[in-house]
């Protein structure tokens, strides 16, 4: 028997009620979702890829998945992810797509029979397919250190030999190294996140010469690396701009060492993983991994619905303040590494005074209402009024969508759907 989950509404209850409404009509706080960026996002993601000659795996923890490329490949964090998007992978496969599903981190032990009964579901030999994880040295969140005494790297505890005995005896089929480095996120340039991307190819490179021994020569393994900003970081690559950049050059060298060459002895394959980065927030924002994005409310899909319920422009406080109906439990309360708000007001929900150039944030949070500021501490007033319905765009995307069990979808592409629902999305919500 499966374990109990959180309810969801019927999909066709949710669009009865929330499809044609103004986003100002929104019961609030609510996620939106504007599809116009995110499938801009994922179409260069594509194109990037495409034009290196590498693979490419999504996150499935933020956004909804779709049917974006010939093979299947994703990664899930948790059994209810996996879960919510079978129907759509059995879908794929029956269709003669090839589909591979990555549980991104190490595996509690006792949800260990529960993910083989959905591996079983999408395939008999993705009940038997194991990965190696690994983390940066640098890093330490989780896995195994590339380069570390016997009792502590990959090799821990005998591991490799371990797996190469399940090989042969036809229990276990080792397909990869998986590396996920986070250090990009405190990034600020494009050319940090590229150095950061070949910095992590190079350590997964480094792990197999160091345990090149435990295998025979030859065998073809597939290195996965990423996170969104460095990852996203490659599409610099495919504009003029970057052509005889040295760090351009370097990360294109870095990946041919993996598609181009036997790295100790073995055949490899390079696949780059990523997931917000469709999305993306203000946190991904201020890494400038994509030295051409535009505005925020340009590139951002998601924002937070919320109503402005006090404004304090008359001496109330040292500086002009407005107080919002959101707080930590419908925006998260992730910190960024460019500032010290919780949020950034999109610009079009309101009038700033001419020359007054400084963002309107969210200064302070509390547990569900937030005190909006100038990000300069300015006198000027705070251009809202109450009733008024805003759009913050958060910082950590991935943390505020798991408030919500649905995103409410527009479409900026017509004036017409760019403030109106035209569709719902059911997101996964829970382990």
């Amino acid at each position: 028997m499966a374990a109990p989950q959180r309810p969801t509404p019927d999909v066709e209850e949710l669009r009865r009620f929330y499809v044609g409404k103004l986003i100002t009509e929104l019961p609030m706080p609510a996620a939106v979702l504007d599809v116009v960026p995110l499938k801009r996002h994922c179409k260069t993601m594509l194109d990037a890829v495409d034009s290196l000659g590498v693979g490419f795996r999504a996150h499935v923890k933020t956004h909804k998945v779709g049917e974006t490329s010939k093979d299947v490949n994703i990664v899930v964090s948790t059994l209810l992810e996996f879960e919510h998007v079978l129907p759509l992978l059995e879908e794929c496969r029956d269709n003669g797509r090839n589909v591979n599903v990555l549980y991104g981190i190490p595996l509690p032990p006792s949800r260990a029979a529960a993910l083989a009964v959905l591996g079983q579901r999408i395939g008999p030999a993705l009940s038997r397919t194991r990965r190696v994880f690994r983390r940066h040295l640098r890093q330490g969140r989780y896995g195994l250190p590339p380069r570390r005494p016997p009792t502590s790297g990959l090799n821990k505890n005998s591991l490799l030999e371990k797996i190469a005995q399940l090989e042969a005896e036809g229990k276990a089929n080792l397909i990869g190294l998986y590396s996920h480095s986070s250090l990009s996120y405190n990034d600020s340039t494009a050319k940090q996140a590229m150095d950061n991307l070949a910095d992590e190819i190079k350590g997964c490179v480094e792990a197999l010469q160091n345990n090149a021994t435990h295998f025979k020569p030859g065998k073809q393994l597939t290195i996965s690396v990423g996170a969104s900003p460095q990852v996203a970081s490659i599409e610099n690559l495919t504009r003029p701009a970057a052509a005889g950049s040295p760090h351009g050059d370097h990360l294109r060298q870095t990946i041919q060492q993996i598609t181009q060459n036997t790295p100790a002895g073995f055949r490899t394959k390079l696949e780059l993983h990523a997931g917000v980065y469709s999305l993306l927030d203000v946190q991904q924002m201020s890494t400038q991994a994509r030295g051409f994005l535009g505005a925020i409310d340009d590139e951002v899909a998601i924002s937070v619905v919320a109503e402005v319920v006090s404004v304090y422009n008359n001496g109330e406080r040292e500086t002009p303040e407005a107080l919002v109906a959101v707080g930590t439990l419908g925006l998260g309360r992730e910190p960024c590494a460019a500032y010290s708000g919780w949020g950034v007001i999109g610009p079009k929900s309101f009038s700033a005074e001419p020359g007054n150039k400084t963002r309107l944030i969210v200064k302070r949070i509390s547990q569900e209402h937030s005190i909006l500021a100038w990000e300069s501490n300015s006198q000027d007033p705070i251009p809202l009024e109450v009733g008024q319905s805003i759009r913050i765009y958060p910082n950590h995307a991935c943390v505020t969508s798991a408030m919500y069990g649905w995103y409410l979808v527009v479409d900026s592409s017509e004036k017409e759907t760019a403030e109106r629902i035209v569709d719902v999305w059911v997101r996964v919500s829970g382990w």
